[in-house]
This record gives structure tokens, C-alpha cells and sequence, in this order.
């Protein structure tokens, strides 16, 4: 008898909260989207994806619909031997929970050592490399790439990225390539007076955590490559992807705005 109690009051309870769901607008709570087949999946109720982990979001039904079907971001990290780990592997656990695609590239195929410690096997090199919305690089022997002339040709020739992104010392590739002229940017705060001396035509901050100029976004050293990675997963996902984000992330570090945006988009 107590079990055909409890049953019927799980139906009635279930029952309610659909009703709920659809007498709102038909809103109903997703979780960020990560790639996985968990971004289908819709609750009636806030709290853990248990597929995923990720904490819930409430969101109108047909927006994540729209959402699903817009086009998945591409992006290519290029990193050199000798990158700094996370320099590129926050930024990449960003990237990845935001649900896009990652693929790293470098100037040719061979493995590269991240401070002598982390063997990584590029997916393409200049060669052969695709196009991408958002072309990222990084700190960590980053001169052997800023002054390798192949390297400089390739980002050159490359069809513009949505967005350009750099982390610490990466910020030296970018304005090798000329794309940091007559802007404001940060980078590494030991190689501030560096990059000022090396590209003149270039505004270089210190105690800022990253620098927005709408499509090229340079960030501070090492793990404020974080802050600017969710600064861009805001930018295209929205406020409240970008803080379930960082909360999964268990990352408190971040306050969304601490960083200087100097103007909006200028592609999309």
C-alpha cells in the first residue's frame, strides 16, 4: 500500500513539473553544451547533468533548438615544442565543455615536448591545416615561431579566423604577423617591456588580465589564458554558458568583465 503511495505521488509530482515546464514558454533546463549527446537531453528540473556533470541551465526551449543547430566553432591551437602547458590546456578545457571543435597544428607533424614533460602529437601542420573560426596561440618558447618565417607566411596566407587569440608570449606570433598594429593587448608579465620595444606601433598593458579588440584577443600569462577563453565563450554562447563553465571547472578565479574590451565584433 505505501508503495502504491509513493508511485502514484512520483506521477503526480512528474505530471506537475511538465505542466510547469510548458505553461512557461516552454522552457525547460539543458545542460551547457559540451558535444555530447547530453545536448539533447532536456530536465523539468535545475541541478546536474548526469551524463556530463554539468550544471543545468534554464532556457527556452526553441533557443536551444537554435543553439543546436548553429554552426559548431572550429578551432586550431597551434603549438610549438617547448609550449607551456597551460598556457593552451585551459584554454582547451574551456574550449572543449563550450562544445567546440579543437584540433592542434603545428609546423610540421613531428611530436611536440611541452616543458620537456608532455608528448603531443599534432592533427595537421601548416601543410595541411583547415581553416577555423578562432586561431589560437601560446606562450612557451614562442619566439622560435614568431621568428620563423614559414610559420609568419602560413597565418598570413590563412583565410581570417572570427577570432585570433593569444596567451602569455603567444601575443609575439600575432604582432609578427602584423595583426597587433595600432592595438591594445597584454601578454606575459615579464615580457611586457619585451613586446613593447618589439612592436612600437603597439599599446601593450600590464595588470590586465586580457584585452578584447572584438575579433583579436590577447591574454596574460599562463592561467589567464582561462579568463580570456571564457571571456570568448561568453562572447559567443552567453553569460550564463560561460559561468556554468568555470563553475564545473571549479575555477573562482574569474569575474566575468575584469578584463579591458575595447570594442565589439568586428566579424562574425
Amino acid at each position: 500500500m505505501k508503495s502504491a503511495r509513493f508511485l502514484l505521488f512520483v506521477f503526480v509530482t512528474l505530471f506537475c513539473t511538465i505542466q510547469t515546464v510548458t505553461a512557461q514558454g516552454k522552457q525547460a533546463y539543458y545542460c551547457p553544451p559540451c558535444g555530447s549527446s547530453c545536448d539533447t537531453t532536456s530536465f523539468t528540473n535545475p541541478g546536474i547533468c548526469p551524463h556530463c556533470g554539468m550544471k543545468l541551465m534554464k532556457m527556452d526551449m526553441e533557443e536551444h533548438r537554435k543553439g543546436l543547430m548553429a554552426k559548431r566553432m572550429k578551432v586550431l591551437f597551434y603549438l610549438q615544442d617547448g609550449v607551456e602547458v597551460l598556457d593552451f590546456a585551459g584554454p582547451l578545457e574551456v574550449f572543449s565543455y563550450a562544445g567546440f571543435t579543437i584540433s592542434i597544428v603545428s609546423k610540421n607533424k613531428n611530436t611536440i615536448l611541452s616543458q620537456g614533460i608532455l608528448k603531443i602529437t599534432p592533427d595537421y601542420s601548416i601543410a595541411d591545416a583547415p581553416a577555423a573560426d578562432i586561431l589560437a596561440f601560446f606562450g612557451g618558447n614562442a619566439g622560435a615561431s614568431a621568428n620563423d618565417p614559414d610559420v609568419i607566411n602560413w597565418i598570413q596566407k590563412q583565410p581570417p579566423p572570427n577570432y585570433y587569440f593569444s596567451v602569455c608570449t603567444g601575443a609575439f606570433i600575432l604582432g609578427k604577423s602584423g595583426l597587433l598594429d595600432n592595438l591594445t593587448v597584454t601578454t606575459f608579465h615579464e615580457s611586457i617591456e619585451s613586446l613593447r620595444l618589439a612592436f612600437p606601433k603597439t599599446k601593450v598593458l600590464a595588470n590586465t588580465r586580457f584585452v578584447d579588440n572584438g575579433n583579436i584577443i590577447t591574454t596574460a600569462g599562463i592561467s589567464a589564458g582561462i579568463d580570456g577563453a571564457l571571456h570568448l565563450v561568453e562572447k559567443i554562447r552567453g553569460a550564463d554558458a560561460a559561468k556554468s563553465i568555470a563553475s564545473y571547472m571549479e575555477y573562482d578565479k574569474w569575474v566575468p568583465g575584469q578584463g579591458l574590451v575595447l570594442a565589439n565584433d568586428t566579424k562574425k
